[in-house]
């Protein structure tokens, strides 16, 4: 019975804090590249846009901590641009926190986050610290944020609006017909009272 109680206890302490602590409801993203924040909501649901952002970013075990603890040390060199995710998280008696993590999608060779200790969510404090994933910079190119750091300095990320769209490229090819057009009227007109 005593061997029971223990091996329930040391489950317990494995338990992953997400299963235990409430999820953000929406992350706003902003940085290099961003012509406007990326905007991320969701429930709190496995396989949603805010869940999906929330696990590849780290923040349950950052915020919360977690045994054992995914968090690691600052990795050596450039992390890359550097980007704000503000998180929302609601709380009871319609309160709501806000959580600050700063985020290296590009980083190499995965993703890095980081999220200050001592922010206050729920009865407690974030926990904080480093953290590394392979699936980060994919979740935010998903959302708009450029497939790399270059296109994230020229300002090419899909979200930058018109020049990366396509719609310059559209621009130009109607003011090319639209100037053959207008040759070959002024051509037959010439031509006809000649």
């Amino acid at each position: 019975m005593k061997r029971v109680l223990l091996v329930l206890a040391i489950a317990m302490l494995a338990l992953p804090a997400t299963a235990l602590a409430k999820g953000p409801s929406e992350a706003r993203v902003t940085g290099p590249g961003l012509a406007k924040a990326i905007v991320i909501k969701g429930t709190e649901t496995d396989g949603s846009p805010i869940m999906d952002l929330a696990d590849a970013a780290g923040f349950f075990p950052a915020a919360f901590g977690q045994t054992p603890s995914p968090m690691t040390s600052r990795p050596k060199g450039s992390l890359g641009p550097k980007y704000s995710v503000d998180y929302t998280v609601p709380g009871g008696d319609m309160t709501t926190f806000k959580i600050h993590q700063d985020a290296y999608p590009y980083a190499t060779p995965y993703s890095v986050t980081y999220m200050p200790s001592g922010q206050p969510i729920f009865d407690m404090e974030t926990q904080g610290g480093w953290f590394t994933d392979t699936r980060l910079k994919e979740v935010l190119v998903a959302h708009g944020l450029a497939k790399t750091a270059n296109e994230a300095k020229s300002g090419s990320a899909s979200s930058a609006g018109f020049f990366s769209t396509g719609k310059l490229g559209a621009l130009i090819l109607v003011l090319f017909v639209l100037g053959g057009a207008f040759v070959l009227m002024r051509r037959r007109s010439g031509g006809a009272t000649a």
